[in-house]
């Protein structure tokens, strides 16, 4: 089987990592079912503003396809992720209710579920050989810096370069202690298997 998803980011690390991650729980869900990923970057700030998030899931309608899904993956910054994200989703479904949507804010930063996953990433890109997950990831403010501090002398966190590189390597298991994590897995897992059904979920 083959569906189109559509993913809308914010950033130009995530434009490479968010599919990534989708791919590897796609895989790890249905390796029979063949994707293929439309990345569309929106701003953050822009994308919360009224009109924008509906603007941006049309256009992200169109490269799904009427049998497509549509994934919008943000950062929470010092937003509650239980309070905007569902929002952000009744504001998507309006738009488009034929489609299976998923609105996942990862809690402060992207990088909070490589936190979470810390110990399957020892010794990778210049990451320490010892390192260990702080005990609330998703609470810290500035992941991008605690990663950075972690490397060897002269690295530091580059998101378009890093982020990609950790989102094919960070065990998702691990990530799954991150509760914007364990969200963003179980939407893609029931898409997945809707589409496996016949039925996927609007």
């Amino acid at each position: 089987m083959f569906v189109d998803l559509a993913c809308i980011v914010e950033g130009d690390g995530d434009v490479d990592a968010v599919p990534i991650a989708l791919r590897r729980i796609v895989q790890e869900t249905d390796p029979g079912l063949t994707i293929k990923i439309h990345p569309l970057r929106v701003p953050r700030t822009k994308l919360v503003k009224p009109g924008e998030l509906e603007r941006s899931v049309e256009l992200a309608a169109r490269r799904a396809g009427r049998r497509g899904a549509i994934f919008v993956v943000l950062d929470s910054d010092d937003d509650c992720p239980a309070t905007l994200g569902p929002e952000l989703l009744r504001r998507a479904r309006k738009v488009r209710p034929d489609l299976p949507i998923s609105v996942v804010l990862a809690k402060r930063e992207f990088e909070g579920w490589f936190l979470a996953s810390a110990e399957s990433l020892r010794g990778l890109r210049g990451l320490a050989s010892d390192l260990k997950p702080p005990s609330d990831p998703e609470s810290i403010r500035g992941t991008k810096e605690w990663l950075t501090a972690r490397m060897s002398a002269g690295r530091s966190y580059v998101e378009t370069l890093d982020q990609p590189a950790l989102a094919a390597s960070f065990d998702l298991l691990q990530a799954r202690t991150a509760p914007s994590f364990d969200k963003f897995f179980r939407d893609v897992v029931a898409i997945v298997e809707g589409f496996a059904s016949g039925t996927p979920p609007g």
